[in-house]
């Protein structure tokens, strides 16, 4: 017999709903919510969700399971009370500054006010006690703007395995806060930005460099270059009212030409030269015999600064490459070099990123040549799309355009950089012998795709069985970790991504669900799929800078060594 619950009068049948949230949501009721995350724990702490039963009961549906033949209420008058009280109190607590806040009109706090057609707060504003921090270079923290749904601390120590704020203190006094109220740049923060991301207000926010990148743009004396990465393309749209997953490339470049910008590049160039060094590092891994150990990737800046704080032991397993934007960027600058002195100009490289981790990355002095970063600026998504809606610009109207030569051409792998397993079936493509399409199609089936936190493949090449670990989400990471250390499981390589599903899900893009992730990641697959280059070494660009501007300076310019990384 089918179980069933009847929601305001109507029935619904369910089977493996685990909440009476979800089962409402069949309904086709989308209940009010603040600290309810599908991939985080269940908290019930903001009782925003609260539904009636027929005793006149109060429940929270997100922590509730749901009972057969339930009797429940979704919109009863002591319901309709409650919820406008709760709002209300907590914009009592809460900043006002609505119109300057990041946040502003994207707020869930804003939208659910306005939703319940508050428009006055009855009480005194009563939070005295504001921590405004900046010191990061990824995050903003604004206390005065929080309401404790708890989020963010779930956020950090469920699924990033980081823990660097929790709550502090008890009643009136709760607050998110570090250990010892530290500055956030003072703690073990790996810069991912995923707090920021679930942050429903604006407590947490991206550090906003817009300003900086506008004055070198009007600045006659400056060359500002930009690149733009893969899974920028595949998310930037849906602010503009495209599918997630479509491909808006050539309307981004469009856009930041009309930005001011003097020339526009592909990061997936980067990603092409990533691939050949990596994947040199492996064959020479395995060549010397020394297998107790896996070669770590080295792209996501979130999960070196992690591996840096929690298991410097494994530095020097961690491949010497630059990420790809720092590859492209050394390029760029090295390029550009001899035309800023004899032009008398400064070449500004600009970065469009997914990842707020990658504003740490360019401040890192690892990746300066005499003081000068390699990458001055970099932007999130969400930051370039406030730059495109600030001159105007009609996104969805716009013809699409090229990037620069150049350096336009890039292949396939490089574009699937950007999704959880995409750097990993990159290697695999350049590693293995057969280079047929047969052998393509058969590394498509390996194993790598998909968005799970954690996949294990198995690779046999000229005879050689190659493990290798494809993980998602530092949480899964530490678990992996773990078991490789007690000798349980044993891999020959190892991409870690700190976002979970990896750049298409990154902390600077528009919020996404894991639907519109996935459909992100089948976004760069479609691409690959219609690139004429599908591996990294066919792209004859790559080889021309290896003859030319790399020549003799391939370690300078595309490797770097972190401290305790000496094998």
């Amino acid at each position: 017999m089918e179980k069933y619950m009847m929601i305001d009068g109507n029935r619904v049948e369910f089977t493996n709903e685990k909440t009476m949230l979800a089962v409402i949501l069949k309904a086709g009721i989308i209940l009010p919510t603040f600290c309810y995350y599908s991939d985080l724990s269940t908290y019930g702490a903001c009782r925003m969700c609260v539904v009636e039963d027929e005793k006149g009961h109060i429940l929270t549906s997100c922590s509730t399971p749901p009972k057969d033949r339930a009797v429940i209420y979704t919109n009863t008058p002591k319901l309709h009370k409650h919820r406008k009280m709760i709002l209300e109190l907590l914009l009592a607590s809460h900043c006002r500054d609505c119109t300057v806040c990041e946040k502003n009109g994207s707020c869930r706090l804003q939208e659910l006010a306005h939703r319940f057609g508050i428009t006055e707060v009855r009480f005194p504003n009563n939070n005295n006690n504001r921590i405004y921090d900046t010191s990061s270079k990824a995050i903003v923290r604004d206390s005065s703007k929080c309401i404790l749904c708890g989020d963010c601390v779930r956020m950090c120590h469920e699924v990033q395995n980081v823990g660097v704020i929790d709550f502090a203190h008890r009643g009136s006094q709760m607050m998110i806060a570090t250990a010892f109220n530290k500055d956030i740049a003072d703690t073990d923060c790996v810069n991912c930005g995923q707090c920021a991301a679930v942050c429903p207000t604006g407590a947490i926010t991206i550090k906003n460099d817009q300003s900086e990148v506008w004055k070198a743009l009007y600045d006659p004396n400056k060359r500002v270059v930009v690149q733009i990465a893969p899974a920028v393309r595949v998310a930037i749209g849906e602010e503009f009212g495209f599918e997630p997953g479509e491909n808006t490339l050539g309307k981004t470049v469009a856009a930041l030409r009309r930005l001011g910008f003097d020339y526009v590049f592909d990061t997936s160039v980067g990603a092409d030269l990533t691939i050949m060094e990596e994947a040199a590092e492996l064959v020479e891994k395995l060549e010397s015999g020394d297998r107790s150990m896996p070669l770590f990737t080295s792209c996501c800046p979130g999960w070196v600064r992690y591996a840096e704080t929690k298991h410097p032991e494994l530095m020097p397993y961690i491949s010497t490459c630059k990420s790809p934007m720092q590859m492209l960027g050394a390029v760029l600058k090295t390029y550009y070099a001899p035309m800023d002195k004899k032009e008398h100009k400064e070449t500004v490289s600009v970065a469009i990123m997914p990842c707020t981790a990658k504003k740490y990355e360019v401040s890192r002095e690892e990746f300066k040549k005499n003081n000068v970063p390699y990458v001055d600026y970099v932007l999130t998504t969400l930051e370039l799309i406030s730059m495109i809606k600030e001159i105007g610009i009609l996104f969805d109207r716009i013809e699409g355009e090229s990037t620069d030569m150049p350096f336009a051409l890039h292949s396939g792998a490089g574009e699937i950089f950007g999704v959880t397993g995409g750097v990993t079936e990159a290697a695999v493509r350049r590693v293995v012998a057969d280079k047929s399409p047969k052998a393509l199609k058969d590394i498509e089936f390996m194993g790598f795709r998909g968005m799970d936190g954690v996949k294990i493949c198995e690779v046999d090449e000229g005879g050689l069985n190659l493990r290798i670990a494809v993980v998602s989400g530092l949480a899964n990471a530490e678990a992996l970790i773990r078991k490789i250390e007690s000798g349980e499981e044993h891999f020959d390589f190892v991409e870690v991504m700190a976002c979970p599903g990896g750049c298409v899900a990154g902390a600077g893009q528009p919020f996404a669900r894991r639907k519109e992730k996935r459909m992100r990641g089948e976004g760069l697959y479609k691409l690959d799929k219609s690139s004429q280059l599908k591996r990294s070494e066919e792209n004859p660009l790559v080889m021309d800078l290896y003859d030319d501007l790399l020549k003799n300076r391939t370690h300078e310019l595309l490797h770097v060594h972190y401290k305790g990384q000496e094998k």
